[in-house]
């Protein structure tokens, strides 16, 4: 499935500065639909290069981490059970900030 991933709010940085990703993946064996939660591992294991604990906690994305399925947040979605389709951008934006 493809998908197309952007990093923003410094997140990029994790990701060796790259803010779109243009990522095939598939569900997991057994799974019939790719899931967020599913993505989300994948990212962890294919795209962050550093650091992974200011993105991650536990299988979701730390507080603090918006998330968007084609401009929609994804908490409107089911966010971990979020089924993710062909063609999908998914944006993943810090919204902390040092001062």
């Amino acid at each position: 499935m493809q998908l197309t991933l952007e990093f923003g709010g410094g997140l990029e940085l994790l990701c060796d500065s790259v803010k779109i990703h243009n990522i095939n993946v598939d569900p997991h064996d057994g799974e019939k639909q790719l899931t967020m939660k599913n993505l989300l591992s994948w990212v962890h294991t294919n795209v962050i290069k550093e650091r992974p604990e200011m993105f991650m906690k536990g299988d979701s994305v730390r507080p603090g981490v918006l998330v968007l399925v084609n401009d929609t947040d994804w908490e409107l979605s089911g966010q971990l059970e979020t089924v993710l389709e062909e063609k999908d951008n998914v944006v993943f934006i810090s919204t902390l900030h040092g001062g």
